[in-house]
Formats: C-alpha cells, structure tokens, sequence
C-alpha cells in the first residue's frame, strides 16, 4: 500500500504515516509484529521515495502562485508533517516573494489597484482582513488596500515599486 501510494501521489514522511495508520485502522493486521508505519515512511523516505524538502518546496510555490502569504504556507507545511528544519530551508524563498504573492491575491480578490471602485473605510478593513488572513503581514496588506484604483493596474504596481 505504502508504495502505491507514494507512487500515485506527492507526499510527506508524516502524510505517508497517517495513511498507512488509516488504513491499518480499516483493514487491520494480521502480522505477528505489530505495524510501524513511522518506521516504514522512514524507509521510503531513505529510499528517496518520499522526499519531504522537494514536497515542501513544491507545496509552498503553489500556494504562493495562488497568493497565499508566509503565515498560511508555513501552517500548511507544518500540517503537513514538515519538520522544522524543511520548513525553515523553504521560509527565505517565501520571504523573497512576500510582496508578489500578496499582489497576486489582490488581483485575484480585486483589492487595491485592480479595485472596479475606490473602497470605502468599512470596504477597506475587510480586504485587509482578507489578506491577513491569506497570511501576509498587516502593513504590507494595508499597502495595498490604500493603492487607488487605476486603468492599468497590471503596468501601474510591481513588487519592486510596493517594496
């Protein structure tokens, strides 16, 4: 089971565990040792089967392509079964593309300059509640509810000009 599933699907050490665990649950066993699943993930994992730096990386720019901030992918990995050492080897790549990410979840939600319509002050707290909650920092998120609405948003705002 373990290897079909690493086979079939992008996982983790930890992702891997939990399923085997489930599926031990549902099927039970019947071995004259108890199951380890840990110890097999381990395997795999020296095996280069299941690599958990690569999963975390490739999880993190997706989700950062999508416009989710540092605070939610770090969340993700960590639910996911990173380690803190993976974590942290992928945490300066997300702090490098902080500003880019944000901007793509504004355009995406229509907020700042990609805006139909100046926001009022009510209009303007959610959408940076939305942001903070995508998980980009407050002020980088106010900065960018505060960018007015212009005909050509996409030419008009760069991460470098938000920096």
């Amino acid at each position: 089971m373990a290897l079909r599933y690493v086979e079939r699907y992008a996982t983790t050490r930890g992702r891997l565990a939990t399923y085997l665990r489930r599926k031990i649950r549902e099927r039970g066993w019947e071995g004259e040792t108890a199951a380890d699943p840990v110890a097999l993930a381990e395997w795999m994992a020296e095996l280069r089967y299941v690599d958990d730096r690569a999963f975390a990386e490739m999880r993190a720019g997706s989700m950062g392509r999508r416009g989710l901030g540092a605070r939610r992918i770090e969340q993700a990995l960590r639910f996911d079964g990173i380690d803190e050492q993976d974590r942290s080897a992928v945490s300066s790549m997300l702090e490098e593309e902080a500003t880019t990410s944000a901007l793509a979840f504004a355009r995406r939600k229509r907020i700042g300059p990609w805006a139909r319509a100046v926001a009022d002050p009510a209009l303007r707290q959610k959408q940076v509640a939305a942001l903070v909650r995508a998980g980009h920092a407050p002020d980088l998120a106010r900065r960018i509810v505060r960018i007015e609405p212009s005909d050509d948003p996409d030419g008009a705002i760069t991460a470098a000009g938000l920096a």
